[in-house]
């Protein structure tokens, strides 16, 4: 099955613009977290968001940076215990290009989150401009390798030789017209391969939009072998990252007004199967799953429904799946 892969996800509740019905339960969390991971290690995402010197109001409405500076969704040293390990999304968003802003954002996380961090990315999905996306934020492609570079440094001046620095991408977004020029500009700044330790991977075949049945062409398991694929012999040797592992970053499948929590369990299943099978191959080394509980079990879009669990923390039979391919 991949021994070397480790697994894990994202424990909150919101996901985008899809806040929540209920406030993060961390004792619910901690118990069902644990009965997932089955005495196994595991990692656990969690984002912070820079929106700039003047965050705009509709921003700050669904996100507070100040707070997650604060606090992340469970103590600090949950994180370490019990074989847990810290994957910290640093979330590039302001309205204006900000690179010093950006800079200092990344100071003030490794002072506050430093110790307990085990991977740190940055940015989320520069590749990819859709709103709610760093791609999409002005002076993204600078924020990546002027931050990545700023964080390397800065983590070797705090002693955190342990902490992995990478950033991740979205799957192939083909339907954009290609993200050829992002890795080509990867290709062209100096030493920037060097900084890079893993590249993540957004994985989420069938959540926003229909895929063909099984046996058929556009099936499920050929969009996630076409991702992995397309990453592993197309962009990362484009970058000189060719030997870089993979992490999937993000994967996720919803239930949903027309998707029965049933079929949300089947399509988990079978990319995950996917992405085990091809892990040798791809050099994938981790899997982490979005997420642990609906951010609204009632709303009918695809990133309130994402979780294991409903919004009340009750199981769904995705929750099973996800145990058994965790522990068997």
């Amino acid at each position: 099955m991949g021994a070397e892969m480790m697994f894990g996800l994202y424990v909150a509740s919101q996901v985008g613009t899809s806040i929540g019905t209920a406030q993060d339960d961390p004792a619910a969390i901690e118990r069902l977290v644990d009965e997932l991971r089955g005495g196994k290690p595991l990692v656990v995402r969690e984002y912070v968001h820079y929106l700039g010197a003047t965050p705009e109001p509709e921003r700050l409405a669904v996100v507070d940076p100040e707070r997650e500076l604060r606090a992340l969704t469970m103590p600090d040293a949950w994180y370490t215990s019990e074989g847990r390990q810290l994957d910290l999304v640093l979330c590039y968003l302001p309205a204006a290009a900000d690179i010093p802003g950006w800079l200092a954002f990344i100071d003030r996380v490794l002072e506050r989150y430093g110790p307990i961090v085990r991977y740190l990315q940055i940015t989320l999905e520069p590749n990819f401009p859709i709103p709610w996306i760093d791609g999409s934020s002005p002076g993204v492609l600078d924020a990546l390798t002027q931050g990545m570079a700023h964080a390397r440094a800065r983590l070797d001046e705090l002693g955190h030789t342990a902490i992995e620095l990478g950033f991740s991408v979205a799957e192939p977004p083909e339907w954009l017209g290609g993200d050829s020029a992002f890795w080509q500009h990867l290709a062209g700044v100096p030493g920037f391969a060097d900084l890079v330790d893993y590249v993540g991977l957004g994985l989420y075949p069938d959540a926003f939009s229909p895929v063909a049945p099984p046996g058929e062409p556009g099936n499920i398991v050929d969009l996630t072998a076409h991702a992995l694929r397309h990453l592993r012999e197309n962009s990362l040797p484009a970058a000189h990252l060719g030997n870089v592992p993979i992490h999937i970053a993000e994967n996720g499948s919803p239930a949903g007004p027309e998707r029965t929590p049933e079929r949300q369990a089947a399509s988990l299943d079978q990319m995950i199967r996917t992405i085990i099978d091809l892990a040798p191959k791809y050099q994938i080394t981790h899997y982490e799953l979005v997420g642990l509980r609906d951010a609204d079990s009632s709303a009918p879009e695809p990133t309130a429904q994402l979780g294991l669990t409903t919004d009340t923390y009750a199981p769904k039979p995705a929750f099973h799946t996800y145990r058994a391919l965790i522990t068997r």
